[in-house]
């Protein structure tokens, strides 16, 4: 009934703007649309504004109407069309970029991403691959992703890449509104609602102006947990919004103050189990990574008469919860008393301040330069709070804790960062320029132990905790003695290195733009929050180092960027070549599913990516990229090996081959309602999910180790627009694939798998896009 009511709003709302325009057609119906031109993007990746086939490196920009025509609103769109790069996404609010093959698995839990990721100014990456908000794409001015390090500008964090979402500023001279609204149907039952609406006033006429962004996401789930009971139970409930305030009181002087918030919360993981059937998952309850998200922002421009100079401050307030069920550790027949009761309940609280300020050349002339400085400094707070359930604790006769709770600890750490930047150009001619930059940065990452936490044991029972007793088979056991945890300072990690740059471009025409680039990157050290400690079940495992120190890359490419007909045709082209050493890896105690970071050898990634667009005729457009890559460990000692579990000559955690391919046709349905047709594909290869063996136990396989499935995607839709309004009926998943596009590297989860969202049919409504 559900299915057959949204096909019939469907339906209305596709015919209602052909048929408001009925009695306005011509005689001119169908007439040839003016030829089609090319038109020149402009990015900002060099922070300078210049066109993108002008700029020196691999970079895909996606505008407001790109992806609002194929329907991407989060990073999954982004993941999919991007050559050379993989989302690794088991669940919302969990994302994880791999670019150009520079990961070890797909999760990459304790490390900083080795893909930046900033919303404007904001880099919001550096709090690492944990909860993250999913960010709404939503009147956004543009999208880049820069592939290959892109430290000397955008620091540490961007060891293969850059990512950045560039949020509209006011228009300080027209009034505007806009509005999309996203129904959809996945299944029989599971209704999809996404609205987002703007409004922008100009306040004082070229000098003030505001706008303001509000976003709702209610999209119900299609997984079904049997543990929980739950039909549907990763249904997602998205909310947020943005005010920005511009401010021009000179032609010079600009400030944009900026407030946001999000607050997106996944009502369970959207992990599967496939042994249990397609869309089911079990946990003993839900499995929640939610996230709270407010950012203020003050940035100031001044147009000097040689350079323009700019002021970005930021802070950052995030609260995130990460509770998931870690049954999964524990196999029946592993231990007599398997499977327990086991769980994480942990709460994380983020605080971040950036500062960053640079001077950008304005003046003609053969030199040009961007120089500046960065500061960073984040405190993080997480409370590990470790549970059975009381259904269990019942069943098996154990009395004395005050709640499920047996573990409980406070952690905090801060980090720091404090880096100077620049870059300088000089250009003989038209044709050749040479670029030469570096960042010098200084990083800090302390961890402590605050008192207050504790761990629950048996004093009658020889004083064993709750995983020895309940793994033990043993009943009917008090757990009234408490071993408290004791403030602790840990050692503070330090290091400091430059990233360089060094770039040669060629430009024979004003077609063709070709370079060669050698660059470098590294990221920040890491301490293990649990550094220093044994295993609680088997004190043979692992003792967790203190942390990892910087791994350090450079990177070789050469790229050719053209465009020719008056934009009709353009080819995009890079090759390169990565050696990566000092790799910062994460790994998993099997004992007790800590996870900690270490570091081993090196890898060597190549490979090489395209980008083409064609306009065959009037109202075509076909879009084609691709990339290849082969990265694989070429370094390993025996140490190394034993406590990563890696393999000398193992492949990383990226796809050999990937792709995807976009075909749309726009035509005149009347004189004046425009129509499209649009079909967008993708391909994604297999690779593994993370190194093959155990660590600790070298020579024994990991259990949960795999290799994703090779899969494809296929979208297609049908637009209309007629002046303000449009409407465009889609279909996501056409072939309703059912790969495993993610596995989850770590044994603690029953549930591992990922999966793409099931087929969709839906329809978007617009006004004013």
């Amino acid at each position: 009934m559900r299915a057959i009511l949204f096909a019939s709003v469907c339906a209305g709302a596709l015919i209602a703007i052909p048929a408001n325009a009925a009695a306005q057609e011509s005689a001119d119906t169908g007439q040839q649309a003016e030829e089609p031109r090319g038109s020149d993007i402009i990015v900002t990746a060099t922070r300078r504004e210049e066109r993108i086939q002008d700029v020196p490196l691999s970079i895909s920009a996606y505008s407001q109407e790109e992806l609002t025509e194929k329907g991407i609103v989060g990073y999954e769109g982004i993941g999919r069309e991007t050559p050379g790069v993989v989302l690794n996404k088991p669940t919302a609010n969990f994302n994880n970029f791999t670019a150009r093959g520079i990961a070890t698995n797909g999760y990459n839990a304790n490390l900083q991403s080795s893909v930046a990721i900033y919303i404007d100014e904001l880099p919001v990456s550096t709090i690492g691959n944990t909860t993250v908000v999913d960010p709404n794409l939503f009147d956004v001015e543009r999208v880049e992703f820069l592939r290959g390090p892109q430290g000397t500008l955008f620091g540490s964090g961007s060891l293969s890449g850059a990512m950045r979402i560039l949020q509209k500023s006011p228009d300080l001279n027209d009034f505007d509104t806009a509005a999309l609204v996203d129904l959809g149907l996945t299944g029989s039952d599971s209704i999809r609602q996404r609205y987002n609406a703007m409004i922008n006033v100009p306040l004082v006429n070229d000098r003030l102006a505001v706008r303001a962004v509000g976003f709702y996401r209610h999209e119900e789930g299609y997984l079904d947990n049997v543990g929980t009971g739950v039909h549907n139970s990763n249904t997602l409930v998205d909310y947020g919004g943005r005010v920005v305030v511009l401010w021009k009181p000179t032609d010079r002087l600009s400030i944009k103050l900026l407030g946001s918030y999000e607050y997106s919360n996944p009502r369970d993981s959207s992990l599967t189990s496939p042994s249990l059937g397609r869309n089911k998952r079990i946990s003993d309850e839900p499995d929640r990574f939610t996230g709270k998200q407010a950012i203020a922002n003050a940035t100031i421009d001044y147009e000097f008469d040689f350079a323009k100079f700019t002021s970005s401050s930021t802070y950052s307030d995030f609260e995130q919860r990460f509770y998931v069920d870690l049954a999964g550790t524990f196999q029946p027949g592993s231990f007599p008393g398997a499977p327990i009761a086991f769980g994480l309940d942990a709460d994380g609280y983020d605080k971040v301040f950036v500062q960053e300020s640079r001077l950008a050349s304005t003046l003609d002339g053969p030199f040009e330069f961007v120089v500046g400085g960065f500061y960073l400094n984040r405190r993080r707070d997480v409370d590990y709070f470790y549970r059975s359930n009381p259904a269990f604790l019942a069943a098996r006769g154990y009395t004395g804790l005050p709640d499920k709770y047996y573990q409980k600890q406070y952690t905090r750490s801060i980090s720091k960062e404090l880096a100077g930047f620049g870059e300088l150009t000089y250009r003989f001619s038209e044709k050749f320029w040479l670029t030469g930059g570096m960042r010098y940065g200084e990083t800090s990452a302390q961890g402590f132990t605050e008192a207050g936490g504790y761990l629950a044991t048996a004093p009658g029972f020889f004083n064993l905790n709750y995983l020895q007793v309940a793994l033990g088979g043993f009943p009917n056991v008090a757990f009234t003695g408490r071993t408290p945890y004791a403030a602790v300072e840990g050692l503070k990690a330090k290091g400091s290195k430059p990233s360089w740059k060094a770039s040669a471009t060629f430009k024979p025409s004003e077609s063709l733009t070709t370079y060669a680039t050698f660059s470098t990157g590294f990221r920040a050290p890491i301490v293990n929050a649990f550094a220093g400690r044994a295993s609680v079940v088997d004190v043979n495992d692992i003792i967790i180092p203190f942390g990892a120190t910087s791994d350090s890359l450079k990177s070789y490419e050469v790229g050719a960027k053209g465009r020719w007909l008056g934009g009709r045709v353009s080819i995009n082209a890079a090759f390169y070549l990565i050696d990566w050493s000092n790799i910062q890896a994460q790994a998993n105690r099997v004992s007790d599913s800590v996870q900690f970071a270490t570091n081993i050898g090196a890898a060597r990634s190549k490979g090489f990516e395209f980008e083409i667009g064609v306009i065959p005729a009037t109202g075509w457009a076909i879009g084609v990229n691709g990339a290849y890559n082969d990265s694989k460990i070429t370094k390993l000692t025996a140490a190394e090996a034993a406590i990563s579990g890696a393999v000398l000559g193992h492949r990383l955690s990226a796809p050999r081959i990937q792709g995807s391919a976009y075909l749309s046709y726009s035509f005149k349905l009347a004189s004046d309602i425009d129509a499209m047709l649009a079909v967008n594909a993708q391909h994604i290869g297999a690779y593994n999910s993370s190194f093959p063996n155990t660590p600790g136990r070298p020579t024994v396989p990991l259990a949960t180790f795999g290799k994703t499935d090779a899969y494809s995607n296929v979208n297609m839709s049908l637009g209309l627009k007629k002046g303000d309004l449009s409407a465009q009926l889609y279909v996501e998943n056409l072939f309703d694939d059912h790969s495993i596009t993610y596995i989850h590297p770590e044994a603690f989860l029953n549930s591992r798998f990922g999966t793409m969202r099931p087929r969709t049919f839906g329809i978007r409504l617009g006004y004013s896009l």
